[in-house]
C-alpha cells in the first residue's frame, strides 16, 4: 500500500511505494502483456549453471543486450542436447519479473540449438521413413563379435575421438588391430566420403567389427550421420557396426540403423571390445581347471601304468618260461611216445592189410592155376552156360593171355 509525502508547495502529494510493491506491479505488467508470455529469444548462451535441484541457470546475450533466463527442472529434463556456454540457442517461453531482485527474465519452457526447427522436421521425416521400410529392425541387427581380432574405424583421422578410440582398445584388448578409413564427418562432402569408406572397409575380410565415429557437437555438425545415403551403407554392410557419434544426448539416423549405438566414440571402443582386466580372472580360472584337469588325467594315468605294470609282472613270459619248457618235453616225450604206437598199430595193420590183400590178389589166385575167362566183350563168364560153341573167348593166366574157341559148352 502506499502512502502520501508532501513533496513541496509547488508538486503537491504524490504516492510513495515500497520496492516489493513497485516489483510486483511491474510483474502484472509483465504478465498482463500476452506478447511476452509466449516468445521466442534467440542468443548465445553465457554463465551457465546447473543447480543441484536440476534447474538451469543461464544468460542469452547477442552483441548488444543480455537476457536473464531460467528453466525449471521439468522443462530440463525433456532438453535433447547439453547446453553450455557459447552455444547458440532459441529459447521459447514467458517474461517475467523475479520480484526479490527486481530483475526481469525468461522463464524458458523450451531451449534447442539455433536453426534446430527446419532439421529436426528433416530428421523426424527421415527416420519415419526408414522405419517404416524396415531400417530400424532389431531382427536385422548383427551380434557384435565378443573377441575380435581386427577392427575397421570410419572417423576423421585428426579428431579426438580417433585419439579417444585408439587409448580405449589399447587399454581395454591391446590385442586388437585396427583398420581406419579417414573421412570428413561434417559438411556437404561428408556423407559421401563416410560411404565410400564404409564400403571400402565392408569389402574386407579380414575385419570382424566396424564403428563409425566423430566427437559432439551441434545437429548441424553431426548432420552428415543424419543423411540418407549414410543410413542406406550401414544397413547393407555385412560386417556388424557400432556407431559412436556425437555425445550421450545426440542421437543420428546412423544410430538407429547401426548394429549397436554407443552413447560416445570412447563407449563404442569399449563396446567393441572386452575388457583385459576383467578377463584376467576368466582366463585364471580356465588355466586353474586345465591345470587341475590335467593333473587328475596323469594321475590317472600313472594309477593306470601302476595297475598294467603289475598285471605285466603276473603275467611275465619269464616266469612261466621254464614251467613252459618242461611242460614242452613232457609234450614232447608225450608225442614221441603217442607217435611210436600209433606206428607201430599202423604197422602191425599194414602188414594185415598187406597179407589179405596178398590172399586176394588175383595175380596170385591165378599161380595157383585158376584162370579169368572174358567174352569177346570183355565181360566176366562166370558159367559154362553162358559161352556158345564156336565163341572165341579171352582166356587170363598168371603169366599172360591166351584166346580159344568154344567146342562144347558141357
Amino acid at each position: 500500500m502506499g502512502f502520501l509525502r508532501n513533496a513541496g508547495s509547488s508538486s503537491g502529494y504524490s504516492e510513495v511505494w515500497t520496492v516489493g510493491e513497485l516489483n510486483s506491479y511491474i510483474k502484472d505488467l509483465f504478465e498482463i502483456d500476452y506478447r511476452l508470455q509466449d516468445v521466442e529469444v534467440s542468443g548465445e548462451i553465457s554463465n551457465f549453471s546447473l543447480a543441484r535441484s536440476g534447474h538451469l541457470y543461464f544468460t542469452l546475450k547477442d552483441e548488444k543486450a543480455q537476457l536473464r533466463c531460467v528453466m525449471w527442472r521439468s522443462a530440463a529434463e525433456r532438453l535433447r542436447f547439453a547446453p553450455k556456454d557459447g552455444d547458440a540457442v532459441v529459447a521459447g517461453g514467458r517474461v517475467s519479473v523475479y520480484e526479490a531482485s527486481g530483475v526481469y527474465q525468461l522463464y524458458a519452457e523450451r531451449l534447442e540449438p539455433a536453426g534446430r526447427g527446419n532439421l529436426a522436421l528433416a530428421f523426424e521425416r527421415l527416420k519415419e521413413q526408414l522405419a517404416d521400410e524396415g531400417l530400424f529392425d532389431p531382427a536385422h541387427k548383427k551380434p557384435i563379435p565378443a573377441f575380435p581380432s581386427k577392427i575397421g574405424i570410419v572417423t576423421s583421422a585428426d579428431a579426438a575421438a580417433l585419439r579417444d578410440i585408439l587409448n580405449v582398445l589399447r587399454r581395454r584388448y591391446p590385442l586388437v588391430q585396427v583398420l581406419i578409413a579417414p573421412t570428413l564427418v561434417q559438411g556437404e562432402q561428408a556423407p559421401a566420403q563416410i560411404v565410400r569408406a564404409l564400403q571400402w572397409l565392408d569389402g574386407r575380410s579380414d575385419l570382424d567389427t566396424l564403428i563409425i565415429a566423430r566427437g559432439g557437437g551441434s545437429i548441424e555438425d553431426l548432420w552428415a550421420f543424419n543423411d540418407e545415403r549414410v543410413a542406406r551403407a550401414v544397413f547393407a554392410a555385412h560386417h556388424p557396426i557400432i556407431s559412436g557419434v556425437g555425445h550421450e544426448t545426440d542421437f543420428t539416423i546412423t544410430d538407429f540403423v547401426a548394429d549397436l549405438r554407443a552413447p560416445t566414440p570412447s563407449a563404442a571402443a569399449e563396446l567393441a571390445v572386452p575388457d583385459r582386466e576383467e578377463l584376467y580372472p576368466l582366463v585364471l580360472g580356465l588355466q586353474n581347471g586345465l591345470t587341475a584337469d590335467i593333473k587328475s588325467r596323469i594321475q590317472e594315468a600313472r594309477w593306470e601304468v601302476q595297475s598294467l605294470g603289475q598285471q605285466l609282472a603276473l603275467h611275465n613270459p619269464r616266469r612261466s618260461l621254464d614251467s613252459s619248457r618242461q611242460r614242452v618235453d613232457m609234450l614232447v616225450n608225450r608225442l614221441d611216445q603217442s607217435m611210436e604206437r600209433r606206428l607201430t598199430t599202423a604197422r602191425n595193420r599194414l602188414a594185415l592189410l598187406e597179407a589179405q590183400l596178398t590172399a586176394v590178389n588175383p595175380q596170385t589166385i591165378l599161380a595157383r592155376g585158376y584162370a579169368i575167362v572174358r567174352d569177346p566183350n570183355g565181360r566176366l563168364l562166370r558159367t559154362a552156360a553162358n559161352a556158345t560153341v564156336g565163341q572165341h573167348l579171352h582166356v587170363q593166366l598168371s603169366d599172360g593171355v591166351i584166346e580159344v574157341e568154344v567146342i562144347s559148352n558141357r
